[in-house]
């Protein structure tokens, strides 16, 4: 299969990648101006969603609709994705009706078995392992605000989960050093970490990692699926909340990024959104204008075939 998929920032060279968010801040531009660019008219887009979705979903189907595509919502009552039909049938048969399929699932395994036998551009709304997508959106708002992120100190701060997972990449692929403060027993998966060797270091008390950080990143403490573990994880992760003493411990030109949803007065104190330093609203924005980018980068745009 020649068609190139996102299934992690890797996917990408780092020269992609920052191509990637150059256009994000262009098509941004353009929709700020009301000009209309529709590149992928007559193009759909397929939206597998096994996990609920806010963001996810709006960025994707809104920005299909403003490249002049469509975008079909399938929830998992809508498809027969694991149960009873292969993946690999799915994924022979959905690839021969859209131009691209985005899914936000569980394992990692089910992406890389769907893009195995995709024809079209398969792409990761967010897995167990990792969210891609996330962190080209994390990318832009940085850059947006403070130019080149390349030697700068970024800070993690909770669980070591697929946001996380991420950071480790971006610090590879964007050359920043990547801290990580978690419990002890939450630490990312040690197959990333393995892979990015001197660029991420874990420590456990989150001053220590926020400081001089100029980016300081957090989520949620109970992701999807983890519901029952709640009690044990909001005592475990008291320490690491982040609020306007700790962002005071690192550089004064810090920004602060929520993948959102929030839980206010849990990872982060109640007034941390309404902080000058805190550009997690932009970010959110930014997931629309950063996949615009990614999907009119994988997409065969409709003029190829005139």
């Amino acid at each position: 299969m020649s068609a190139r998929h996102f299934l992690s920032l890797m996917d990408c060279t780092p020269q992609e990648l920052l191509g990637l968010i150059r256009r994000g801040i262009e098509l941004k531009t353009l929709r700020n101006r009301g000009v209309l660019f529709e590149p992928l008219k007559n193009r759909v887009l397929g939206m597998i969603f096994e996990k609920a979705s806010t963001r996810t979903r709006l960025s994707f189907e809104a920005g299909m609709i403003q490249l002049g595509g469509q975008a079909i919502f399938l929830s998992p009552r809508d498809t027969q994705l694991g149960r009873g039909e292969p993946i690999s049938d799915c994924a022979i048969v959905m690839s021969r009706m859209l131009d691209a399929v985005m899914i936000r699932t569980f394992a990692h395994s089910t992406l890389s078995e769907f893009a195995a036998h995709s024809r079209v551009p398969v792409i990761n709304g967010l897995s167990d392992d990792l969210h891609p997508c996330q962190l080209l959106a994390d990318m832009q708002t940085f850059f947006e605000q403070r130019g080149s992120i390349q030697g700068k100190i970024v800070a993690w701060i909770g669980d070591g989960n697929n946001v996380c997972n991420s950071y480790i990449e971006a610090a590879q692929q964007f050359d920043f050093q990547l801290r990580i403060a978690c419990p002890e027993g939450y630490e990312p998966h040690a197959k990333f970490l393995a892979q990015a060797a001197d660029r991420v270091t874990i420590v456990r008390d989150p001053r220590e990692a926020v400081a001089g950080a100029h980016l300081v990143s957090t989520d949620v403490w109970t992701s999807m699926g983890q519901e029952e573990e709640t009690a044990k994880r909001l005592a475990l992760f008291k320490p690491y909340q982040v609020n306007r003493a700790l962002l005071d411990q690192a550089a004064a030109d810090v920004l602060f990024l929520h993948c959102l949803p929030a839980h206010r007065g849990e990872e982060i104190s109640e007034d941390l959104l309404d902080d000058p330093r805190s550009v997690a609203w932009d970010q959110a924005e930014n997931r629309l204008h950063a996949q615009k980018a990614l999907l009119e980068f994988l997409v065969e745009p409709a003029y190829h075939h005139a």
